[in-house]
């Protein structure tokens, strides 16, 4: 097994390329050491040749796998280091290294440094933890030292892994960068020859698409194998008409900003210098939803004939980063504010050290000049990617890089791997000059500036990660819960590390740390939306809100330990995004301490499980008021905003119009309000209450019309006049008003997330809005169609009465003046989802309590006793109010 082992080991190359200017090419040594070459498993390469083997048994390989353990046990707690520096010199001189420690040479000793076409290299083996200070030594062909100037270089070891550290001579100024890599031993598992033998050479890296090409909306992509960047701007169209203040500066500037940077510099002008408090929201929006359509492509950009190098995007973007974490460290930002410098903060380039030198992302132009690649290819990537880059940078670049490498990934063999290498690695640098890398890139370049604590949150996180996308059960709710505790441990730490704000005189690598740190907790946010979508699959699968009914009901409430626990940790990051913090802490400590208390058979007089079931509604109530209000914010931010700008920038109307529901749906709060429904569900259910739930509340009159769906055409031509239509199922993606613009209330006969499509609609259109699942209700309000009715929607719960079009000008007049209107007419209750005996009656968690006067503590219980003392005193108050008014009236008259 042995000599087997170390056949297999010779029989590998391992590409280890960086994500900075240059990569080596290492080849493991035959001998049966233990030395591993380790490589960035996102860019590096194993170029695998197909081993035959005839001994390969099942006890051998679990043979394999428990040494690669063991040695992977043997190897914690030292840091491997691949370290690089880019600078060319004098033939028959060299490049060393010496340093603080024994691995570099204690300041005597030089350790050397290997030649290769793209630098100078070598790998170190050191104990983890504390600080080593090293610089870079060329020697002279007559064995004298240049050194570098300035001080020495620091970088503080981690505990343990492997990491590349890429760096430039003489920028001693420039903090040192770790960038995490992880050993693979993918070169030592023996594969099983087919029939003949024979296998073709592989690519071990998989190529993802990133999600920020996945969202876009612009043209598509046509490689060019000439200059042929034509003028397609003339297709775009402005209109300022009716356009004032910043709306009508920002427009202008686009009109005059073809090419990304400009646009950039566009948003730079609105948001930074002397910006006014009350102007502040206004600029954030039309800032955010500009930015948004570049992105995705709606807003496109053009070459303007200059040539501007992506440099000039990362110093822009900078400016920007530091004017809004300026912002969201006032103590005067609103919650709205901090909502959306969220949304631009994904939107901005980034300016680590390597975009912002002088001729940045140069790995495109010696692809494009390669030998080993046809000479039409080598045009296409020209003219499309690396003159287009490196001229007029633009999200449509990295949307034709991985165009590009789809392309020549499709067919393996058809190009030479190192070619296919070299353009995997440029486009994973791309992907980080846009901030465009997957939630596991973002975290893994943040490590190095984690504290321990930090740094542990992070490691258990991934570990959660890697351990749940590897499972076959992704909706496996315990895997589940635990990854989220998890982010929610990592993310406190990150955000809790922002809090201090942003010096002044921060130095430019401290500020682009501090970028990826933001996109970190933002990315860990986004994620939360992905697992609470799993868990509420997982939680429907598992039987919904009827299960968690059923173990109530029995007796059982360890059921719902994992969905309250869902939530609070949903609830919490809604909390560290900026929004209402106080509040989400407390409906957070609410949920934790009716876990706690659990439930009894009795709590005094009362039924132990209502007792429990109405302490938890009014704390589901309260986190569903809090979605609502978070929704809420957005629809007041975004809607009238985002239609002035489509129509001045020519968007379709299809996303200016969703533009806000996209914005609610895409969030964490989307997922939490679904959570928030389910489980109220099952606590109704417990209740015994009627199915109601209210999604948009009010009053409405009009003829109460059945229909199967809400689609054109579902009305029938011979009603007129206001509708409160009666729906029998809905998807959620419909609009509200499709059937008809006369529809004014809808009773939908199932369940809806109050946040889905159809439920947003309604609440922007002021349409009353419930659904009801109660088969006895649903035949009572099946009595009253064809007929006038007032649907009352509110805290006390769901009317539905008969009325007369007379109510209609009663209900004007009610908007307009305090007083009550009796006007004649049927107002006969046909039925009432919640019985209101009066006026009197108080509302309670949506129970109604009926407010009797003659009520005792003996004969109707301390709580109905207490309501029928308030109804009495309210009523004394009423009269003694409306008496006061006459006489003062009366006295008015008399002089």
């Amino acid at each position: 097994m042995d000599s087997l082992r170390a056949l297999l080991r010779s029989d590998f190359i391992y590409l280890t390329p960086t994500r900075n200017q240059f990569q080596s090419l290492h080849k493991v040594a035959p001998a049966g050491g233990t030395s591993t070459p380790f490589f960035n498993p996102r860019i590096s390469i194993p170029i695998r040749r197909r081993i035959v083997c005839g001994v390969s048994s099942t006890q051998s390989r679990e043979q394999e796998k428990a040494m690669r353990k063991s040695r992977s046990r043997l190897e914690r707690g030292k840091v491997r280091l691949n370290v690089r520096v880019d600078h060319q010199v004098e033939f028959g001189e060299q490049i060393v290294i010496l340093g603080s420690t024994k691995e570099l040479g204690s300041w005597k000793k030089r350790v050397p440094m290997n030649w290769t076409e793209n630098g100078w290299v070598c790998d170190l083996e050191m104990k983890g933890g504390g600080i080593v200070e090293f610089k870079f030594v060329i020697v002279s062909k007559d064995r004298s030292f240049v050194w570098e100037s300035g001080d020495n270089r620091a970088l503080r070891l981690p505990r343990g892994g492997s990491f590349a550290v890429v760096c430039k001579w003489d920028a001693t100024g420039e903090a040192v960068n770790l960038l995490p890599l992880e050993l693979e031993h993918n070169g030592e598992e023996v594969e099983d020859a087919g029939e003949n033998g024979s296998a073709s050479a592989g690519v071990l890296l998989e190529v993802e698409t990133s999600p920020f090409v996945g969202q876009w909306q612009g043209k598509a992509i046509s490689f060019m194998r000439s200059n042929e960047h034509r003028n397609r701007e003339a297709e775009r169209r402005w209109d300022t008409s009716g356009l004032q203040g910043f709306a009508l500066k920002l427009v202008q500037g686009d009109l005059n900003a073809r090419n990304w940077w400009r646009k950039l510099e566009v948003v730079r002008e609105l948001l930074v210098g002397s910006l006014q408090s009350e102007d502040r929201l206004e600029v954030l929006v039309y800032s955010a939803i500009y930015l948004k359509w570049i992105n995705t492509g709606q807003i496109p950009c053009f070459e303007d004939g200059g040539h501007h190098r992506p440099n000039r995007h990362a110093e822009i973007s900078r400016l920007i980063f530091r004017e809004l974490e300026r912002i969201s460290s006032r103590k005067d930002t609103s919650p709205q504010e901090v909502l959306v410098i969220r949304k631009i903060h994904p939107c901005l380039p980034s300016f680590k050290a390597e975009f912002t030198a002088s001729v940045p992302l140069t790995r495109i132009r010696d692809i494009a000049h390669r030998g080993d690649i046809p000479h039409d290819l080598k045009q296409e990537i020209k003219h499309t990617i690396q003159n287009k880059l490196h001229r007029n940078a633009g999200p449509e670049d990295l949307v034709a890089t991985e165009a590009m490498l789809a392309r020549i990934t499709k067919n393996p063999g058809e190009y030479s791997e190192a070619f296919v290498e070299q353009f995997k690695i440029f486009h994973h640098e791309l992907k980080d000059f846009f901030n465009a890398g997957s939630l596991a890139e973002q975290l893994v370049s943040i490590i190095e500036s984690l504290d321990e604590r930090g740094s542990s949150a992070l490691t258990l996180f991934l570990d959660c990660k890697k351990n749940l996308d590897a499972s076959e059960e992704s909706h496996n709710i315990f895997e589940l819960i635990k990854i989220m505790r998890s982010l929610n441990a990592l993310r406190d730490i990150i955000v809790k590390g922002l809090e201090s704000g942003l010096r002044n005189d921060a130095p430019d690598a401290a500020i682009a740390m501090r970028q990826k740190w933001r996109l970190c907790e933002i990315g860990l946010e986004d994620y939360l939306f992905v697992l609470l979508s799993r868990f509420l699959n997982a939680l429907e699968a598992a039987g919904g809100a009827k299960w968690l009914a059923d173990n109530v009901e029995s007796k059982n409430i360890s059921s719902w330990n994992d969905p309250l626990g869902a939530l609070i940790v949903g609830v919490r990051q809604l909390g560290l995004s900026g929004w209402r913090p106080e509040e989400c802490a407390a409906i957070g400590t609410e949920l934790l301490a009716w876990q706690e208390k659990g439930l009894f058979e009795k709590e005094g007089s009362e039924d132990g499980k209502i007792i429990w079931a109405l302490r938890l509604k009014a704390t589901l109530d309260r986190a569903r008021r809090l979605t609502e209000d978070y929704s809420e914010a957005l629809l007041q931010i975004f809607p009238q905003r985002v239609q002035i700008l489509g129509k001045a920038l020519g968007i379709p109307e299809n996303s200016v119009r969703t533009y806000t529901e996209a914005e609610i749906r895409a969030g964490v709060i989307f997922q939490v309000s679904k959570l928030c429904t389910l489980l109220l569900k099952a606590v109704r259910s417990t209740l015994g209450s009627h199915g109601w739930d209210i999604l948009v509340p009010g009053s409405a009159i009009g003829t109460l019309v059945q229909v199967e769906s809400i689609v054109p055409g579902s009305l029938p031509s011979t009603v007129e006049g206001p509708i409160v239509l009666v729906v029998n199922k809905a998807d959620g993606d419909e609009e509200v008003t499709a059937a008809g613009s006369n529809i004014v209330g809808v009773v939908l006969l199932q369940e809806l997330p109050h946040l889905s499509h159809l439920g947003v609609r309604a609440r922007q259109e002021r349409v009353v809005f419930v659904t009801c699942e109660d088969d006895d209700e649903v035949a009572a309000m099946q009595k009253l169609t064809g007929k006038y009715v007032r649907l009352e929607a509110s805290l006390t719960g769901v009317n539905l009465t008969l009325s007369s079009s007379n109510d209609i000008v009663a209900e004007d007049l009610s908007r307009n003046d305090s007083s009550t209107v009796e006007l004649p007419g049927s107002h006969n209750p046909s039925w009432s989802a919640v019985k209101t005996h009066s006026s009197q009656g108080v509302s309670a968690g949506g129970v109604i309590l009926l407010a009797d006067a003659d009520a005792d503590a003996q004969t109707s219980g301390a709580k109905a006793a207490a309501c029928g003392r308030l109804a009495s005193l309210a009523a004394v108050s009423r009269k003694a109010a409306l008496g006061s008014g006459i006489l003062e009236c009366q006295k008015s008259q008399i002089a």
